[in-house]
């Protein structure tokens, strides 16, 4: 169904409101439409849906006007396609991912609940109801809508939490250090809480060992050791109560399951959804990690992760500028086919009797080419009218013209608005410098208004994704001001925003000399990698590892004491950040300094032994460089420690074994140093 929304805010200005308001009406539909709501989240779910329900009649209503809508109102309705289509991926998650993994991330998963009401309420803030032509009903609704999202209140199912906990207790009797007490594991306990959530019987078990092996595998590079270590404790937990709870027959009954499940079939273009009828036996590599459907048109982002296009064009389209999977911001908003993947797709469709694309029939294909077209012209901004063009130049003059002269309260909701057309295409970050927004903007940094502030400084971070934008930023002396408020900035989200628009800043290599140089730059990072919010610490270690490419910014950060933050971070479970604190670390061993402060720590070896296990393959890589510039030039106590541990050979023989080409040749350069070590002793 995905691939049937029209991409929205494609061109570089704002759609025509019917194509906006076909689009918002379809998507409410799917969101809001019967399909089963998950054991876990149900009352955020439930409660989300219903709000999203009372906009419908709002949608309706504004597409039955003849009158020209307002610039706000369809900037507003753009930000609610924004927003419900985050909803929508959110539901999707709570509804197809792991069940036992979105009980312990209850907390988190509540937030995120909790943020797009919020957001909602954010954007409904400049819908100018008093000039749009709406039924009384109507009015009333959307009005009740905004209190509620202004005044809402995180939900946290004490139910879920009390599940958690106990579950927890259950992983703890179940770990290698209790091994001798498995005899007084209470399994009628365990069976109530997985029926709770859905696993009644033993294909549920087996569904859900795969669904957490594969959250294992995507948290490798961002999940920190503890978030594997607890994956891999309910993977063993869910195996020993499979055993232990379930007679023979039914075992035997679950594997005859799968068999049929795997056998391929002559039906499946008459079935409802392919991938529901295939949900079993689809590598997970061949999945797009947004629809979870088999990949059609596998496409890498400038992340490094596959997708299918048409699903990363809809998510790009509606205002996002981060990897869905990882969160890291994109450089580039280039779609590179990957063709190896697709072959073995291919391959693999074949060997499986699975219809691939060019099978289906030719109204099907001529339709789904003309959508996966319209995506990709919607990424390469080519879909641009000189009407949609001329609106938003328009716009951005207006709202520059509130900035430079109007009150408080009037700048504040010109900033916003700007923030919000900054969101999404290139072409509207160009048109809104030209407009003269850039100098304005920077003014409202050192503003006393906190939403003024924060509205500013994110509206920069907008615009500095044009590349032109860039220059003319730091030309208008904008980085004094971002880093004032990365460093006492009046909300937790200005400074966040202020860290991440340093790391655009300074993708350009002259501008990393240039804020590495000032003296707040450096320690303002490191002091929100230390004191910020998941996000907050996830900005800030980017801008590090961009700065920390010049040997000069090391030792400021090495100074600045980030180097006991980072080795933290490898093990915060909510930061999610540990391939990139992976990165800074290796960068910081090339400076002197850097390198006898990381010497010091006692913990960093056994993490560094564990993530060759279970890191990420770049992971790795950061991992076995740490390790053999540790045990390098004077580093025999390292060595020492490394052979002491028994885990150590292992995992270093099978990264020499498996690993990539780069960590096959450094472990093999440790093992042979660790071999000589040994003899010299």
């Amino acid at each position: 169904m995905d691939g049937v929304v029209p991409s929205l805010m494609a061109s570089s200005g704002l759609l025509p409101a019917g194509t906006l308001l076909e689009s918002l009406i379809h998507l409410t539909n799917e969101v809001t439409s019967g399909e089963r709501i998950p054991f876990v989240q149900t009352k955020n779910i439930s409660t989300v849906m219903r709000r999203i329900k009372l906009l419908f009649s709002l949608f309706e209503d504004v597409q039955e006007t003849d009158k020209p809508l307002p610039p706000s109102s369809i900037l507003c309705l753009a930000e609610l396609f924004s927003v419900i289509r985050r909803v929508k991926i959110l539901i999707e998650s709570c509804r197809e991912g792991s069940q036992l993994w979105n009980l312990v991330q209850t907390e988190f998963i509540s937030n995120q609940f909790y943020a797009v009401v919020k957001e909602m309420g954010g954007a409904l803030d400049i819908l100018p109801l008093s000039l749009l032509n709406l039924t009384a009903d109507t009015r009333e609704q959307v009005e009740l809508l905004h209190k509620q999202a202004k005044r809402v209140q995180l939900f946290v199912n004490p139910g879920d939490i009390q599940r958690r906990d106990e579950l927890f207790h259950l992983m703890a009797a179940n770990s290698d250090k209790n091994r001798k007490n498995k005899g007084f594991i209470d399994f009628r306990r365990i069976k109530d809480i997985l029926s709770s959530i859905g696993l009644k019987s033993p294909l549920d078990y087996e569904e859900e060992i795969s669904k957490l092996e594969a959250e294992a595998e995507k948290q490798a590079g961002t999940g920190g050791l503890i978030v594997l270590s607890n994956i891999h404790n309910l993977i063993s937990l869910i195996s020993l109560s499979k055993t232990t709870i379930f007679s023979e027959d039914e075992h035997l009954k679950t594997q005859e399951d799968l068999k049929k499940r795997k056998m391929p079939t002559n039906n499946i273009r008459q079935d409802q959804s392919f991938s529901q009828s295939m949900v079993f036996n689809i590598p997970d590599e061949f999945r797009c990690p947004i629809s979870l459907d088999l990949m059609k048109d596998p496409v890498i982002v400038a992340s490094g992760h596959t997708y299918d296009r048409n699903s990363i064009a809809q998510w790009i389209n509606s205002g996002h500028h981060t990897c869905p999977k990882s969160g890291q911001r994109l450089i580039h908003m280039a779609l590179i086919p990957n063709y190896a993947l697709k072959s073995l797709i291919h391959q693999w469709c074949q060997e499986n009797n699975i219809p691939m694309l060019e099978s289906t029939s030719a109204s099907e294909q001529e339709r789904t080419t003309s959508k996966r077209r319209s995506c990709e012209n919607a990424i390469d901004h080519l879909s641009a009218t000189k009407a949609a063009v001329d609106a938003v130049k328009m716009t951005a003059e207006f709202l520059v013209g509130k900035l430079a002269t109007g009150s408080p309260d009037i700048q504040r909701q010109a900033a916003y608005e700007l923030r919000l057309l900054a969101k999404t295409g290139m072409d509207n970050r160009r048109i809104i410098a030209e407009a003269g927004a850039i100098p304005f903007l920077v003014m409202l940094l050192d503003a006393t208004d906190p939403r003024i502030q924060e509205n500013a400084v994110t509206a920069l971070l907008n615009l500095s994704i044009y590349d032109n934008n860039k220059i003319l930023i730091m030309a208008a002396g904008a980085i004094e001001n971002i880093i004032n408020v990365l460093q006492s900035g009046k909300t937790m989200e200005a400074k966040e925003n202020a860290a991440a628009a340093i790391y655009s800043l300074s993708i350009i290599d002259d501008y990393k000399i240039i804020i590495g140089a000032h003296p707040k730059a450096i320690p303002a990072l490191v002091g929100l990698l230390g004191e910020g919010t998941t996000s907050g610490k996830r900005d800030a270690a980017t801008a590090l590892l961009n700065l920390a490419f010049y040997n000069v910014n090391r030792a400021m950060t090495v100074h600045s004491g980030a180097v006991p933050l980072l080795i933290n971070l490898l093990t915060d479970d909510k930061a999610g950040i540990t391939d990139d604190a992976l990165a800074v670390l290796a960068l910081l061993l090339g400076c002197t300094h850097g390198l006898e402060e990381i010497r010091k720590s006692r913990v960093l070896v056994p993490l560094l032994i564990d993530l060759l296990r279970f890191g990420s393959p770049k992971g790795k890589e950061n991992s076995i460089t740490l390790l053999l510039g540790l045990c390098k030039d004077g580093g025999e106590e390292v060595a020492r420690r490394l052979l002491m541990n028994p885990r150590s050979i292992p995992s270093l023989q099978s990264l020499a074994a498996d690993g990539s080409l780069k960590a096959r040749r450094k472990a093999d350069a440790l093992l042979r140093l660790l071999n000589r070590f040994c003899s010299q002793s």
